[in-house]
């Protein structure tokens, strides 16, 4: 039941957009938009000039920011166990996964963490730290305003183990794509929406050259992208782990070019090019690609669920005072 109650406590009859901003309602029980009102008021402002100190000196900053979250979010729910390395859980750690190679700033969020402690001692969690970090790094690529509700509070666990398992990889069905999405309460078009976070950023060799060296004949991959891909990509076994091919040709930019160059056969993971073919997803591929605004309020919806599905919230978690231990 409490499970149910995490993975549906969303109401979405609510939607108001100002500006690029976008509302999405959620349970009162779990999580509130104005939980921090009294507690530490300037919470999202020192996010955001954290993150904008940090996009200014390297503006790949918000694809990491927002890979984060994600990959937070697909193992125990948002609950920054992925910052959890301390001695007691004797190597059994998160971040240790194969599945979180490259994964990046972190140090960022334990900066953040370290002012938000000398501001307002034992209330911010590392796990809504995380959640307004991407939300901030969205907005400040060009994308939407969300609006997120926190009161997130942290795990004490953290399984090297389970983030092998949880964490999809990039060659993975669309019925896997979308089972894993429908289990953090996302519908078909948010699924696909969400996707779009690969807007920003890239990805390494090692994730892309499978189909780039053993043919696949349902991959509608543009021959003339995979040769490209092939002079940066250009041995089975990647010479180095350093190397990454942007998403899109737009990939510091949070737009709609990531869909517009899957329908011309260019996504750069199978999952791109097989969401632009199966039935039930090329149609959407289709109208995001055409309308960034229906993307971005679609993701916005998206965006809100995913980052509030299985959170820990009153004394079910903690508010950890260094990010990498429990208290």
């Amino acid at each position: 039941m409490e499970r149910m109650r995490n993975h549906t406590c969303f109401m979405l009859i609510l939607r108001a957009t100002l500006g690029m901003g976008i509302l999405v309602g959620a349970c009162e029980a779990q999580l509130a938009y104005d939980y921090y009102k009294f507690s530490c008021p300037n919470v999202e402002s020192t996010v955001r000039n954290a993150v904008l100190g940090v996009v200014l000196t390297d503006p790949t900053a918000p694809a990491a920011f927002l890979r984060l979250l994600f990959h937070d979010c697909q193992v125990q729910g948002c609950d920054a166990s992925i910052l959890l390395d301390s001695k007691p859980l004797n190597g059994n750690f998160e971040i240790a996964s194969r599945m979180n190679f490259g994964i990046r700033k972190m140090e960022t969020i334990h900066r953040i963490k370290y002012k938000l402690e000398a501001e307002c001692p034992g209330r911010v969690s590392c796990a809504d730290i995380i959640a307004l970090a991407a939300k901030v790094s969205v907005a400040l690529s060009g994308g939407p305003n969300i609006q997120i509700p926190l009161g997130r509070k942290d795990s004490t666990t953290s399984s090297r183990h389970a983030a092998d398992v949880k964490i999809p990889p990039p060659n993975i069905t669309v019925d896997t794509l979308l089972d894993v999405f429908v289990s953090k309460g996302l519908n078909l078009e948010e699924s696909v929406a969400i996707m779009g976070a690969h807007t920003l950023g890239g990805g390494h060799c090692i994730n892309i050259v499978d189909r780039l060296f053993d043919w696949q004949p349902d991959d509608p991959m543009n021959p003339t992208f995979k040769a490209m891909l092939r002079l940066l990509c250009p041995t089975q076994k990647p010479l180095t782990n350093l190397t990454i091919v942007p998403n899109d040709k737009t990939s510091l930019a949070f737009d709609n070019y990531y869909y517009k160059d899957v329908l011309m056969g260019k996504g750069l993971f199978t999952i791109d090019s097989r969401m632009s073919i199966d039935r039930r997803t090329a149609p959407i591929v289709t109208e995001f690609a055409a309308n960034k605004y229906r993307f971005f309020q679609v993701f916005s919806s998206a965006f809100v669920k995913l980052s509030s599905s299985n959170v820990l919230t009153n004394d079910k978690g903690e508010v950890r005072r260094k990010c990498n231990q429990v208290n």
